[in-house]
């Protein structure tokens, strides 16, 4: 394959997954722990900015809700999706029965905790099953799942109780007083030195659903709202840099910012801009200064949303806002947006390269890469049938939703069916995969998932090179 070639010319070991990759699949864990509950995040969210005190039509009985809500149900749920992603339904279980010894013992909601007490819960259940497999009579399998998971779940519960819990409550006391001496210090802003550049290299989920928004929810719990919401989410920056490549940008940067610019303002997928910064990697400055002047705007206002937007949209961020904090939320995203504008338009209107030649350079190593892949699996059949396109990402919700349904429509203006187009998360491609597409700074990850699949890696999700030789091969099929 291509890119194992191209790896192993330059001496990379592909079978070997670098820091970098192995950080990235563990936001991407967080990540699929996180999605699946955050229609309830934002459900919370909604509730605590109606019908608080302080909310838009204040309700003391439907203010009951979120106190349970936000120490109960959201931990519990993030830790019943933890426990099942690692040891199923079984795995489910032991994970809710950990948590409860957490939420329980914890006098903060333990967020953090779920997200590590249902993994455990999970793999613990599971490699019981795997040693007890083969080993039971016949007609005791009912009895012995049902009082191995009870007295496992019993123990663990026990033990999150007494151990695990303070133990997270204490680590998560000190990331939270580090943040707030930030906060109280006026450095806050300080905190885009580190966000921007992580999530270009597509660390965004490891800062966000790792760190923010669980110390998000503890303060929104306590006062409806929080910053913490906002230091990463920010579309200012993205829009800022997009809207510089629309105007300043050459040729086909020029020419593709203004459709990223739209589905990542409204949209909220921020991985649309990364592959403007990395292809330009000066404009990385403009980032940090507008990801810093969004926070200090948001600093002054006291402003904050009521929990994490999912996606990062516009939309999300008004329609998370609670009352009396519009002029300050879209006063840090238009900030942050004029201020990224101006240091990435300086520094475009400063660089006398041409993005084309970037491009073709581009273009030239992907021919090179499909070439040597050639060589490389010279034993496949020359007219191989292709079925199945996995597009893949991060979480598998956001770029690769989009990059399917781009595919899916070029097939259909080409008359070209029969193919299924989806997308996933890396580690969830399906093995009948015939090709695997992924942005070129995931495919580590994509190579260490699947080193037996083709996989195809892109710069661009809208227009680019490797997807347009693709589709003219899909022609020729």
């Amino acid at each position: 394959m291509a890119d194992a070639a191209h790896a192993k010319d330059n001496g990379v070991d592909t079978n070997t997954p670098s820091t970098r990759a192995k950080v990235q699949a563990f936001g991407g864990f967080l990540t699929n722990m996180v999605l699946p509950n955050i229609g309830a995040f934002i459900a919370w969210g909604l509730l605590t900015a109606l019908f608080i005190p302080t909310g838009w039509i204040p309700n003391e009985e439907l203010a009951q809700i979120v106190d349970p809500a936000i120490n109960y149900l959201l931990p519990l749920l993030l830790a019943i999706t933890g426990g099942r992603m690692v040891g199923g339904q079984r795995g489910a279980v032991m994970g809710a029965i950990g948590a409860i010894g957490l939420i329980v013992g914890a006098d903060i909601p333990m967020f953090l905790g779920a997200m590590v007490i249902g993994p455990l819960g999970g793999l613990i259940i599971k490699k019981f099953d795997k040693i007890i497999e083969n080993r039971v009579p016949a007609g005791f399998e009912m009895i012995v799942n049902n009082f191995s998971l009870g007295i496992l779940g019993f123990l663990l519960m026990i033990l999150s109780f007494y151990f695990i819990g303070p133990t997270i409550e204490s680590a998560n006391n000190l990331v939270t007083a580090a943040i707030e001496a930030l906060v109280a210090t006026g450095l806050l802003p300080l905190l885009s030195l580190i966000n921007e550049p992580a999530k270009v290299l597509f660390l965004n989920n490891v800062i966000d659903q790792g760190i923010y928004y669980p110390l998000g929810m503890q303060a929104s719990a306590e006062v409806g709202k929080s910053i913490y919401f906002t230091v990463a989410s920010n579309p200012g920056p993205g829009l800022g840099l997009l809207l510089a490549f629309t105007f300043f940008g050459k040729k086909t940067a020029r020419r593709t910012a203004p459709g990223a610019m739209i589905i990542h303002f409204l949209g909220g997928i921020h991985e649309l801009y990364f592959p403007y910064v990395l292809m330009k990697p000066l404009t990385i400055i403009g980032m940090i200064a507008g990801g810093m002047s969004g926070i200090a705007v948001f600093s002054l206002f006291d402003a904050g949303l009521t929990a994490g937007p999912s996606p990062g949209s516009i939309i999300a961020y008004l329609g998370l806002t609670p009352k009396g904090n519009f002029i300050g939320i879209i006063a840090g995203v238009l900030v942050a947006a004029v201020v990224t504008f101006l240091v990435t338009a300086f520094i475009l209107k400063l660089d006398r390269s041409s993005d084309e030649e970037d491009i073709s350079a581009s273009v030239e190593k992907s021919k090179a890469m499909k070439q040597a892949g050639k060589e490389a699996s010279a034993t496949r059949q020359k007219n191989e049938e292709i079925n199945t396109i996995s597009f893949v990402c991060d979480a598998g919700a956001g770029s690769s939703a989009m990059g399917a349904t781009t595919f899916r429509k070029k097939l259909q203006k080409n008359d070209i069916e029969g193919l299924e187009v989806k997308h996933y998360r890396i580690e969830d491609a399906p093995q009948h995969s015939d090709i695997i597409v992924v942005h070129e700074d995931l495919q580590e990850r994509a190579k260490g998932a699947h080193p037996d699949k083709e996989i195809i890696t892109i710069e661009n999700y809208l227009n680019d090179p490797a997807l347009e030789r693709l589709m003219e091969r899909l022609k020729k099929e």
